[in-house]
């Protein structure tokens, strides 16, 4: 963070301490409710120039053209936004141009989380100053092993006790090795700035166990990726976050209003088409394979920075056919 300006660090210190003085009951909305987040949302990539600098250009076209799908909202600087190879002010900068770029009735969520309980608590209220709408907070995991519940627990009641916005709990075990423990989350749960989860493991039963043991709660749950949106969606979940989304939109969109409707063998129909090229934009190739396949569906994607790889010529190859065998290129 010291690569923020005085300015910035003026509105951080600010905010620190609206939170430290705000009542924590006031969190919710006048309903009594907590902010809504069921729905769809890209989860957005950021592109890079040839030479790895960010294209803020190229991140606003995107936008707009995703913008005329029926989205809920867009995830930036999640994990497909390379938000660990970015500095601290390119990472609010993508916030704040985006949030410019996005209609005004779409929720903006924003990656805050860093390995520190003080940095995750500075970049989530500079988040919150550049138009987030709420922060993704992922689990600090670099010292995984000494990151027992007690420490999930201070971290995340912390951070969401200093946050102007609501939080969402962000579980990724692919790139961090950490679960977040179910019993973890449901206590989180009944934090009243605590909003949801993004559970991105993929493991059903335990997305629905979170469902049932947060059902006295005003807590939501995310599916983290299309290939289990259907299953998610039969459990109690409320909506996914999605790399897919990038370049099949209005299809994991299509695959939401089904499920809200009950048409369950059409669903199920889309959702096994989906299951193929959403492994090979995430498990399979990754944020390459992602950023590839927009560009062959008329997006932006351009390179990752290093040291993420281009796909070699059979990896792309095989990347074209899990869309081609389904029918979507």
């Amino acid at each position: 963070m010291a690569m923020l300006g005085p300015r910035v660090w003026f509105s951080v210190r600010q905010g620190l301490s609206r939170g430290l003085s705000r009542n924590v009951g006031g969190w919710a909305s006048g309903e009594g409710r907590k902010v809504d987040i069921a729905g769809i949302y890209p989860a957005v990539t950021t592109p890079f120039t040839a030479t790895a600098e960010v294209d803020y250009g190229k991140l606003e076209e995107n936008l707009h053209k995703l913008g005329n799908i029926p989205f809920r909202g867009f995830l930036l600087q999640g994990s497909n936004g390379e938000f660990p190879y970015l500095t601290s002010s390119e990472r609010l900068e993508v916030v704040s141009r985006a949030r410019q770029a996005i209609p005004k009735d779409k929720l903006l969520l924003a990656g805050s989380g860093c390995e520190s309980t003080q940095t995750t608590v500075e970049m989530t209220v500079s988040m919150a100053q550049v138009g987030a709408d709420a922060a993704l907070v992922v689990t600090p995991s670099y010292y995984r092993g000494q990151m027992s519940s007690a420490a999930l627990i201070h971290h995340y009641t912390k951070v969401a006790d200093l946050s102007p916005i609501p939080v969402v709990l962000y579980s990724v075990p692919a790139n961090t090795g950490l679960d977040l423990p179910v019993d973890t989350a449901v206590l989180l749960s009944q934090h009243p700035n605590i909003v949801g989860i993004k559970d991105s493991g993929g493991d059903v039963t335990r997305i629905g166990l979170m469902v049932h043991k947060t059902r006295r709660q005003d807590f939501q749950v995310l599916a983290g990726s299309a290939g289990f949106l259907l299953a998610s969606y039969a459990v109690g979940a409320v909506g996914g976050v999605c790399a897919l989304a990038n370049v099949l939109g209005a299809q994991v969109c299509q695959l939401e209003r089904l499920c809200l409707t009950g048409q369950w063998e059409d669903a199920q129909k889309l959702q096994l088409r989906l299951i193929e090229p959403n492994t090979a934009v995430t498990r399979r190739f990754g944020i390459s394979g992602l950023k590839k396949t927009m560009d062959w569906f008329g997006y932006y994607g351009g390179p990752c920075r290093a040291p993420l790889q281009e796909l070699s010529p059979a990896e792309e190859e095989a990347l074209h056919l899990a869309f081609t065998s389904n029918g979507w290129l």
